[in-house]
């Protein structure tokens, strides 16, 4: 039937046609069958200054029926208004799906991914980064309901677009429609990927008070901010810049172009760097992995540091010397610290936890410019902020690879932490990129708060071992060997 309103009491209730999810709403009051039509599932009941809203997902043989809906609404003077936004299915409707899930979602993901590559190819510049492909949720059959009625499967996917949903064919494995439901914008922004010592391969570069000389300026990189909330500001669905020395950069079209002499660029690297960040860790599979807006304040400390409150959630960029903003690695090192506290709730209780989470950083930063900086000194972290408080080159604030084991331990977190990167970065080298970063993420949700080395090193073994098997776990025990950790 075409959808429509029936008003069954006149109660000054406006009511609106809307789609709505088919997911069951835990907590929804319970309201009697018998008083509306069949194949309705009450999914979410709202009160509001005038009375109760109960919504229903239309169903067919116990499949949603997609967009379609029913709703009560019953004022507190009992008066009910009717929105009635069903659509007509034939009874004879088969509902035995012909092709399997798995192949529905491949064929899902593979459209969503082929349009997310061509509209980065459409655009006014290609921009170096690979596209991440889409990764998928879950598959679901449902129907389809009006003069195209058909049994579907319902597939979610993540790419570099935001999140679509796709519609496949149940019977011929067609792809029937795939949109994108996530709210974001793209916009443009200058960034430098990582810092300019390694972009340029110069160790001789100085900061020289933020101006934009003629050694600096091939750093900068045009690219594109994905996953913009389209506000005109620099905030989106994994970073938010809160608060910034000399105010929030804005732009209605989402150009923030600005070069490193003025301090809005730091926001922008900001944005840049952990989206980037967050696109990465979606591509090996997590979800849940600091996977919010993550709040930063740019250049608001006017000393030589950088820091995570945990009692906040929120990152400040420090000023002094090389803005910390200026260099991703920083960016890179102080996210690992929020991953970290997201992942284990209050996490850094103990000494050698607080240097795992230092090494952690370190080790984030540097896995993070593998694919930018074109094997230029990788251990070295933070090259770029380090030529203000180093003399000798290379500059490097810390390395993943100073070769301390355990009778090294000074009792201090960032010298400590030293003994964990390295372990991290064997691993890296000895699984690769992808690999070790889905073990050392997947590990990290097995820690204490409180963790040692040696526990932590014991659950990183084990999430090696159930995701690739003893070979792997054998690899990773090896790496935490020469560290003497285990």
């Amino acid at each position: 039937m075409a959808k429509r309103v029936i008003a069954v009491v006149t109660a000054g209730l406006a009511t609106a046609a809307i789609g709505l999810s088919f997911t069951s709403v835990a907590g929804a009051a319970p309201e009697s069958s018998a008083a509306n039509p069949a194949g309705l599932k009450l999914i979410k009941t709202k009160t509001s200054l005038l009375g109760k809203h109960y919504w229903y997902q239309q169903t067919f043989k116990g499949l949603p029926v997609l967009n379609g809906y029913y709703a009560k609404h019953v004022t507190t003077s009992g008066a009910v208004q009717i929105a009635d936004g069903r659509d007509a299915v034939p009874a004879n409707l088969d509902v035995t799906a012909k092709v399997p899930s798995a192949t529905a979602t491949k064929s899902a993901n593979a459209a969503v991914s082929a349009r997310a590559a061509r509209a980065r190819i459409a655009g006014p510049e290609k921009d170096v980064t690979p596209s991440p492909t889409a990764t998928d949720g879950a598959a679901q059959l449902a129907v389809i309901g009006g003069p195209d009625a058909r049994l579907v499967w319902n597939v979610t996917s993540r790419s570099a677009q935001g999140v679509t949903r796709s519609l496949v064919d149940a019977k011929s494995g067609s792809v029937v429609e795939s949109k994108v439901i996530s709210d974001h914008a793209d916009g443009r922004g200058i960034v430098f990927d990582p810092n300019p010592v390694v972009s340029e391969r110069d160790e001789k570069l100085t900061d020289q008070d933020d101006a934009n000389t003629d050694e600096l300026f091939p750093a900068h990189k045009n690219v594109i901010l994905r996953n913009l909330a389209g506000n005109g500001k620099l905030e989106g669905t994994y970073v938010t810049v809160v608060k910034a020395k000399g105010g929030l950069a804005e732009s209605p079209n989402n150009q923030f172009l600005y070069y490193r002499d003025d301090d809005r660029f730091e926001q922008v690297m900001a944005y840049y760097q952990v989206n980037q960040t967050q696109e990465y860790i979606h591509s090996l599979g997590f979800t849940e992995v600091n996977n919010e807006s993550q709040d930063f304040e740019i250049n608001t400390y006017n000393g030589d540091n950088s820091f995570y409150d945990p009692s906040k959630d929120v990152i400040t960029m420090g000023e002094g010397g090389v803005d910390d903003g200026e260099d991703a690695e920083v960016i890179w090192h102080e996210y690992g610290h929020a991953i970290q506290d997201d992942v284990v709730p209050g996490y850094g209780e103990s000494l050698q936890a607080g240097a795992i989470g230092e090494g952690f950083g370190d080790y984030w930063a540097v896995t993070m410019s593998v694919p930018v900086s074109r094997n230029f000194d990788l251990p070295c972290v933070m090259d770029w902020d380090a030529t203000s408080y180093t003399s000798t080159e290379p500059h490097c604030l810390r390395r993943t690879d100073t070769g301390k084991t355990t009778d090294d331990i000074v009792g201090q977190v960032h010298d400590d932490g030293e003994i964990w990167s390295n372990a991290l970065w064997d691993i890296h080298k000895a699984l690769g990129r992808n690999k070790a970063n889905k073990v050392i993420l997947e590990g990290t949700f097995f820690y204490a708060p409180d963790t040692s080395f040696a526990d932590a090193a014991r659950v990183t073994v084990q999430a090696a071992r159930l995701l690739y098997g003893k070979a792997t776990a054998a690899k990773v025990t090896e790496a935490f060997q020469a560290r003497k950790i285990l």
